[in-house]
């Protein structure tokens, strides 16, 4: 019998084309959830429905059923660039610490390991997260009767760059990588850990059982953490500079006062149930997927 891979020495282009393929299928999966919960972020006291269920109603009655899809292609190219990175990322930074040298890594390395991947990943991704979430946003403000800003991806991204300049490929930047931090910090310390745990108390083997309980525990975790962030990055990136170069919002900070004294502290989890609806089947598809795809790669458990 073959002895199995070194858990040490993984291939990292391998990996890289894994966890793409697996990011790109749990974001078509769980694509409608997203556009949901970023509309429900944007509505600002307004009187239409204010349920998950009534806004995905919504989408499909004046955009069709494609309205939920709207912004699937730059969310896939995000995560071309967004996941590997913090996979690979995480797991290299993981070994390095310990883990690859017969020691252990404690939670909270595993937390600041997890985050920092995360932050490195969102600062190359970030530009298509932008351009994901004005075209998801755009369908919100066709839905209120004004006229689309943008007719595609390619659109989003000219008509940034001539009003903005380059730089306004980064706009949100910071809540961009504070959510990333945390949702990382959250996501793949909880992963991990949970799936050990686990493993470890014989509740289940290294197998589909183990990677989904540690899934949904992560995305829990995940969602909790991130949700504040996640308003404030949705609405930064969703202003886009006026002709005269106003704006509701000066800075990250700014948006998070502004919207804790309009709305209250509980709109910081605005969209908290449809995020832990989509964290949670996106973090089973990608992690059974990811994890399966390993091993018939002959590779070692995540």
């Amino acid at each position: 019998m073959p002895s199995p891979p070194s858990p040490h020495h993984h291939p990292t282009p391998t990996i890289l084309l894994l966890a793409s393929l697996s990011a790109a299928a749990a974001e078509t999966a769980t694509f409608p959830i997203d556009i949901t919960k970023t509309r429900l972020q944007l509505r600002h006291h307004s009187p239409s429905p204010s349920s998950a269920l009534g806004v995905a109603a919504g989408i499909i009655r004046t955009e069709g059923f494609r309205g939920l899809y709207r912004g699937l292609t730059p969310a896939i190219a995000r995560h071309l660039f967004y996941t590997p990175i913090r996979i690979v990322g995480y797991e290299g930074l993981r070994e390095v610490a310990g883990d690859g040298n017969g020691g252990k890594v404690g939670v909270w390395g595993k937390a600041g390991i997890g985050g920092f991947s995360g932050v490195v990943a969102q600062v190359v991704a970030s530009p298509a997260d932008l351009v994901k979430v004005r075209l998801q946003a755009d369908g919100h403000f066709a839905s209120h009767g004004l006229r689309r800003r943008y007719s595609g991806p390619i659109d989003v991204l000219n008509k940034t760059i001539r009003a903005e300049g380059l730089r306004g490929l980064w706009r949100g930047l910071l809540p961009n990588v504070q959510r990333a931090f945390l949702v990382n910090m959250g996501e793949l310390t909880c992963y991990d850990q949970a799936k050990r745990s686990v493993i470890a108390s014989g509740i289940a083997d290294d197998n589909i059982y183990a990677h989904t309980l540690a899934s949904i525990m992560s995305g829990l975790a995940a969602t909790t953490l991130s949700c504040p962030a996640d308003v404030v990055k949705t609405r930064m990136m969703t202003q886009a500079a006026s002709e005269e170069g106003g704006q509701r919002y000066k800075n990250s900070y700014d948006c998070l006062v502004k919207t804790v004294r309009s709305e209250g502290v509980k709109a910081l989890w605005k969209g908290f149930f449809p995020t832990w609806a989509r964290l949670g089947p996106w973090q089973f598809v990608f992690w059974v997927s990811y994890e399966k795809l390993r091993q018939l790669a002959g590779i070692s458990s995540f």
